[in-house]
């Protein structure tokens, strides 16, 4: 009876963590599959979603100002070319025209450039 209960008592053997039987000794272990146990608290998923949401807000922001200082040089850049193409068209003129006549042109087209804006 005596043996009987030692063997009762004892808790049965588990299995010794040595090489594996399949041969894969390079693959991790496998656990148990337990579905709550990386889940986030509503407070962290609120916080997060912020976060990003004034990350992307700042991206945004700065993205834009980017593209307004671009639209700025090229902007600058058509007015110096308008500027410059004018310039040599009156030239031209002056050329075949008496200069009295091309600033009377050039007042002219400054008029008609002003009611038309």
């Amino acid at each position: 009876m005596s043996s009987s209960e030692l063997t009762l008592s004892a808790p049965p053997p588990t299995r010794p963590l040595g090489l594996r039987k399949n041969g894969k000794q390079w693959h991790p272990s496998k656990t148990a599959f337990r579905p709550t146990s990386h889940l986030t608290t509503y407070a962290k998923r609120t916080a997060s979603r912020t976060a990003l949401a004034s990350t992307k807000a700042k991206e945004k922001e700065m993205k834009d100002e980017k593209e307004e200082e671009r639209q700025r040089r090229i902007q600058a850049i058509k007015t110096k070319r308008a500027v410059k193409e004018e310039k040599a068209r009156f030239e031209k003129m002056a050329e075949k025209m008496h200069k009295k006549r091309v600033e009377r042109v050039k007042r002219r087209e400054k008029r008609n450039k002003l009611l038309k804006s």
